[in-house]
């Protein structure tokens, strides 16, 4: 059987002193697994994906907008968001997300 094992995700990558980083760590027909790293203050403005996706957040705190609610992640925030949702992130701190996008085979 194939596998991936990583025992430290966060490991993985450092958060930048200025901007955002990203890592694909997978990327199959069913998933595409991008590790993100946002220095403090960074944002993503508000877009969509064309694909369910799981945001968990692995440090850090920042300002997430999900449609219309805003909540503030923290370490080990799990969200869950439909294709088409509106959202964006603001970092109020370093942070580490993993973005998991399903593919749904569309």
């Amino acid at each position: 059987m194939n596998h991936t094992h990583i025992p430290d995700m966060t490991s993985l990558q450092d958060t930048p002193e200025k901007g955002i980083l990203s890592r694909t760590i997978q990327n199959d027909d069913n998933v595409k697994i991008v590790l993100f790293g946002f220095a403090a203050g960074e944002e993503l403005s508000e877009h969509t994906a064309s694909m369910p996706a799981i945001m968990h957040f692995l440090s850090g705190q920042a300002d997430v907008t999900l449609g219309a609610e805003a909540i503030v992640a923290t370490e080990g925030t799990w969200v869950h968001m439909d294709a088409g949702l509106k959202h964006s992130i603001k970092a109020n701190s370093p942070v580490k997300m993993l973005l998991t996008l399903i593919k749904t085979g569309k």
